[in-house]
């Protein structure tokens, strides 16, 4: 079952089901054995950790969204930035799973404006 590691933990580490081999240059959905279902008002996220990214393992696609919905298998994308594999076993942790409020939201159509200081995009701020 997900857990936080420590009370002060803002996420709740899930685990890989299954062994397998991360391989440079490809994604792996890693199995976790979980379904997971939200509370209403909210959806889940699934995050990387940062003590599989310090080692060269990046979850791809983070982070996730488990809408609620949603009633499958959650799978973690992973994938190994250097050339070789990562081997996972069975209880390694994998991912982290976050608990997201959902706001009620509706989209209009309509003119907007770009404001004066705000409208250049990407790097637009400079460093």
């Amino acid at each position: 079952m997900p857990k936080k590691a420590t009370t002060g933990s803002a996420c709740f580490d899930i685990h890989a089901a299954e062994a397998t081999k991360l391989r440079y240059g490809s994604v792996t959905l890693v199995r976790t054995g979980l379904r997971l279902r939200a509370p209403a008002g909210t959806f889940l996220e699934v995050r990387p950790r940062s003590g599989l990214s310090s080692r060269g393992v990046l979850m791809v696609n983070a982070p996730g969204t488990i809408d609620r919905d949603y009633a499958g298998e959650v799978k973690v994308p992973l994938t190994f930035l250097f050339p070789g594999e990562y081997e996972i076993q069975v209880g390694d942790r994998i991912g982290q799973v976050r608990v997201v409020k959902e706001y009620p939201t509706r989209f209009e159509s309509g003119e907007v404006r770009p404001t004066a200081d705000r409208h250049a995009g990407f790097g637009s701020t400079g460093r």
